[in-house]
């Protein structure tokens, strides 16, 4: 058996920091963690006050406590432990919840928040990982259903007490939405937000440059990249079966779960990146089109307003959406 365990990295740490600019005089901050279960860093290329990657820190540090599965404190906890009863809920987790239900209408059904009961069974860290029984996903299948989240004004209830939300996939990019918002707000008009490979860019360099965003090369043991995006003012978010997997038998087992059968999603694609303004766009469609596979995936791309995309299948070809960055 082999068993490897990546974290999302997108190759873009070394090729856009490394490029960033900085003007006579200014000074860099930086804030470095281990949040949201991955690496994140915050860097503000402009010259601003300490107090602003502070605030930073207290941000990203309320996201991950709100939106945690598993810390007391969490809305989300709160709800999955609520045996069915109203529980009253944040605006923020409201909206995020909202976003969720949006994207499992537009995927019919294929990515749904209600995912955790399937998610839980899946131990990807694990030192010597199994997969579940057959009648163990289907057990956990079972209880998968957003439309067992009833909203009601400030308040949120499951249908199904045994049913668990899971944000995973949508979090990351809400969060760097949120982190953008409050950059801007404090008059910050260079930054990068990388949390865990979900790279949101606020502005160009300070050079006036675009930002060189790497592709990560499918299981490629060095993490070199296998194309790269110029962007400014954009996220780009990728999902991809590399990025946490065990293998067993030479069958691979990921992390981009199929709601419907409780085992990972099975195609023919590796991964699937989406460029677009909104990290929280990016990083819900980034799983929708992977889970929809190549040819539906690509085909909701090309309808969509301002949404760029690669997927690369198995064979490692890139395939680009239509109006790829025109």
């Amino acid at each position: 058996m082999r068993h490897k365990k990546r974290i999302a990295l997108l190759c873009a740490a070394a090729m856009l920091l490394s490029g960033c600019l900085k003007l006579p005089g200014e000074r860099e901050l930086t804030y470095s963690d281990t949040l949201f279960d991955t690496v994140i860093r915050v860097q503000i290329l402009d010259p601003a006050e300490p107090e602003v990657i502070d605030g930073v820190k207290k941000l990203c540090k309320y996201y991950d406590t709100l939106f945690s599965k598993t810390s007391e404190e969490s809305d989300i906890y709160r709800i999955n432990t609520a045996a069915g009863a109203p529980v009253e809920v944040s605006q923020d987790t409201l909206t995020l919840l909202k976003k969720g239900i949006y994207y499992g209408d537009l995927s019919n059904g294929l990515f749904d928040i209600t995912v955790g009961s399937v998610s839980n069974i899946w131990d990807f860290k694990a030192e010597t990982p199994a997969v579940p029984a057959p009648e163990t996903a289907a057990s956990a299948v079972s209880h998968i259903g957003y439309k067992n989240i009833i909203i009601e004004e400030n308040t949120v209830r499951l249908l199904d007490p045994y049913t668990l939300i899971d944000v995973g996939a949508i979090a990351k990019g809400y969060i760097a939405d949120r982190i953008r918002d409050y950059l801007k707000e404090n008059d910050v008009k260079h930054a990068v937000i990388d949390l865990g490979g979900n790279i949101l860019v606020l502005g160009t360099k300070t050079d006036g440059s675009k930002y060189n965003i790497g592709i990560q090369k499918p299981f490629d043991e060095t993490g070199n990249p296998i194309t790269s995006v110029k962007i400014e003012n954009q996220s780009v978010v990728t999902t991809g079966i590399y990025q946490r997997y065990f293998e067993i038998d030479g069958k691979i087992y990921h992390h981009v779960l199929n709601p419907h059968t409780g085992f990972p999603c099975e195609n023919n694609l590796y991964s699937v990146t989406i460029i677009t303004d909104s990290s929280l766009t990016a990083d819900a469609l980034s799983t929708v089109c992977y889970l929809l596979g190549y040819e539906k995936g690509m085909k909701l791309v090309n309808q969509l307003d301002n949404v760029d995309a690669i997927f690369i299948t198995n064979d490692e070809v890139l395939h680009y959406s239509d109006n790829f960055l025109k």
